[in-house]
């Protein structure tokens, strides 16, 4: 935790989100996808159409 503080402190992690956004994303592209895989997000979408009291007509 003291490492990512002195990051945020100091610049570095938001320049490396400048120089990922400047990439085309690709870091934050994977962060994404290995979220999207994890099978509690897996499993999430699949019991959500079961659940008749969720309204999704806004997405």
């Amino acid at each position: 935790m003291k490492k990512v503080l002195a990051e945020i402190q100091d610049g570095t992690f938001t320049q490396a989100l400048i120089d990922d956004d400047d990439a085309g994303r690709p870091r934050m592209n994977a962060y994404r996808k290995q979220a999207a895989d994890h099978p509690i997000e897996v499993t999430g979408a699949q019991l959500r159409p079961m659940m008749a009291w969720i309204d999704d007509s806004d997405e």
